[in-house]
């Protein structure tokens, strides 16, 4: 099965999926990004737009999620925010198409709550739960220029299941998601500190340099 978790930038796609990643054994995170990233490194810097436009992202994410899902025994799980529908279908579908169960599930929030955590995600967050300073949206332009398009687009029925976060921990979300899925993930038995430290870690770890 492919969790295929959707969302706007600072929708809290990464720390769901390594939420889930965490308490339903066997199971791997692919994260689309990576296969992006690689294509930019290729690109001279003056040519490097949107990767979800070149046709190689979206042919190279199916293609390794496809082989994924076809060895490997457990469950996958991709986060990434994927708006344009046309290359919803042309990786989702596809995927379905090959037989493959995937669940899809975009994550909402007003617009307030994806700001904040915006502002809180990453050296951000770190920052905050150190010294209790907010740290902006420094680094976060792009995220703030798309979230207006993500959240209208994610609306529609095509981008169903709908999950709204904005009164959910990222436990909780977890627990929706395997729960919609019809799976089964071992119980949460973090306390408040470590689940925190937990989360500023991997926002630390998925802080994007380019």
């Amino acid at each position: 099965m492919l969790l295929w978790i959707n969302g706007p930038f600072g929708g809290g796609k990464t720390q769901s999926a390594y939420e889930l990643r965490r308490r339903l054994p066997g199971s791997v995170v692919c994260d689309p990004e990576h296969v992006g990233f690689g294509l930019h490194r290729m690109t001279p810097p003056a040519l490097r737009g949107d990767f979800q436009d070149l046709s190689a992202w979206r042919q190279g994410v199916f293609e390794v999620l496809d082989f994924t899902l076809t060895r490997h025994r457990g469950t996958v799980i991709a986060p990434m925010t994927l708006v344009e529908p046309a290359y919803f279908r042309e990786i989702v579908g596809r995927l379905r198409e090959r037989g493959h169960d995937v669940r899809h599930f975009a994550l909402l929030a007003e617009r307030e709550t994806v700001l904040r955590r915006l502002r809180e995600r990453g050296l951000g967050h770190a920052a905050r739960f150190l010294t209790g300073k907010d740290a902006g949206l420094r680094r976060e332009s792009f995220a703030v220029a798309k979230l207006d398009l993500c959240l209208e687009r994610l609306r529609g029925d095509e981008f169903a299941e709908h999950v709204w976060t904005d009164r959910l921990t990222v436990p909780q979300v977890a627990d929706r998601i395997a729960a919609s899925a019809g799976l089964t993930p071992l119980p949460n038995t973090d306390g408040p500190l470590r689940g925190g430290l937990r989360r500023t870690w991997t926002g630390v770890k998925h802080i994007r340099i380019f």
